[in-house]
């Protein structure tokens, strides 16, 4: 088989899709949200049963449909109650959305390091984050696995801050028999069109907890229009926003969920594929899930061992690309070292919200040493959520990659 001929690119839209588009647009009803007291505050059929369906298969109580994962993020931190100046603890290896929701409310991204072997946050490093001013943790479950939800969860009951995933890159992924983004206060999803399934654009936002979701609900679809009280509580972070999804993302995702478990079943083939034919190759280092987890694959990530390579890792990325393996990445994110927290300049030209804090928050290099390491010397990722591998395509590009990668090897 010619490599060229194994990267399909992954499409989960099918008939299915479809027909559910066309239904939508013969009965006319494209949405059905009112950003009133009314109700239909809470949007169309195909809305409410889109989120009834997610909250059946996530096992949660609430789920909520936004336009964006980022729109998720912004109200799940408005509705935990989140002040200007307070402190969010974070990842910095991460898409910049993460840390921007953190921005939306005049909040103070505090990034820490990650693990080596997961890449996700890491609760030692939470663990030393924290001060008097943090008010939340905002995990992300990063390639498609889980963060160690329980040691974070226990940092937060000792500490009573609330905790948020963004699962963005990892749904159907499991930490100890529970989907990820089920554990913390509050779990976001993307269904962005280049995740592992989606409705072009949108997000799901879930919880068990009733007065969360109502407040999501209300940061959703301009809930100071729907407020009628004169309890200022219920009013902390109610501004006016147009959070909310259509009815045919709806009726997409609907049919998109059904195909979950099967996208997440064939990426952990596919990984498995990877996995045997790359774990013995010195020099390399595959990806390391806890047994009581699963991985979704979002991205198939590896390290390269410096030492035992007669190449960089850049040079190797070159290489692999130059013999026709597509979705190569020698970089992620060190958000920490982006020019909006160097510079600290957000907002206006003041360097607000950082104006507001008593305590100067520290972004110079050398903050996060295990991310930093990653993006400059080890981390080499294949994105593997972006064509449509299965069996023998999955062995070949293996294969290729490992073929490759053996002619470096010291």
């Amino acid at each position: 088989m010619n490599i060229n001929k194994c990267f399909e690119p992954h499409n989960s839209i099918g008939k299915k899709e479809m027909r559910a588009v066309k239904s939508v647009m013969r009965s006319g009803e494209l949405s059905r949200f009112l950003g009133s007291k009314h109700p239909d505050f809470n949007g169309g059929k195909k809305i409410q049963e889109f989120e009834e369906k997610w909250a059946s298969y996530f096992e949660t109580n609430h789920a909520l449909s936004v336009n964006s994962a980022t729109s998720g993020l912004i109200a799940a931190l408005g509705a935990i109650g989140i002040e200007p100046g307070d402190e969010v603890i974070t990842s910095p290896w991460t898409m910049s959305a993460t840390a921007m929701a953190i921005l939306h409310w005049n909040a103070i991204p505090i990034f820490a390091d990650i693990d080596p072997d997961t890449f996700c946050i890491s609760a030692t490093s939470i663990a030393s984050k924290i001060t008097p001013r943090t008010k939340a943790i905002l995990a992300v479950d990063i390639f498609g696995q889980s963060c160690e939800m329980i040691e974070i969860m226990n940092l937060a009951t000792r500490y009573k801050l609330r905790v948020i995933s963004d699962t963005s890159q990892a749904p159907g992924a499991l930490y100890q028999n529970k989907f990820a983004g089920t554990i913390a206060d509050i779990g976001v999803f993307s269904l962005n069109y280049h995740k592992h399934i989606h409705t072009g654009e949108g997000g799901m936002v879930v919880t068990n907890n009733p007065d969360l979701a109502e407040r999501i609900r209300l940061i959703r679809n301009h809930g100071e229009s729907v407020i009628e009280t004169d309890n200022s509580k219920n009013l902390i972070n109610i501004v006016g926003y147009n959070f909310r999804m259509g009815e045919i993302e709806a009726a997409i995702g609907i049919e998109q969920l059904k195909k979950l478990k099967s996208i997440v079943n064939q990426r952990q083939e596919n990984a498995s594929e990877f996995n045997q034919i790359l774990k013995d190759l010195p020099g390399i280092v595959t990806p390391k899930v806890p047994q009581e987890n699963t991985h979704a694959y979002y991205v198939y990530p590896l390290k390269i061992v410096k030492d035992k390579m007669r190449v960089n890792k850049f040079i190797l990325a070159e290489e692999l690309k130059k013999n026709g393996i597509l979705g190569i990445s020698t970089k992620y994110q060190n958000l920490h070292l982006l020019p909006i927290f160097q510079q600290k300049i957000a907002y206006g030209s003041t360097g607000f919200p950082w104006t507001l804090e008593t305590v100067k928050t520290d972004y110079s290099k050398g903050l996060c040493p295990i991310a930093e390491e990653l993006q400059e010397v080890s981390y080499l990722g294949f994105y593997m959520g972006g064509y449509a591998l299965k069996g023998q395509t999955s062995r070949k590009i293996a294969n290729s990659m490992a073929t490759v990668l053996a002619k470096y090897v010291k």
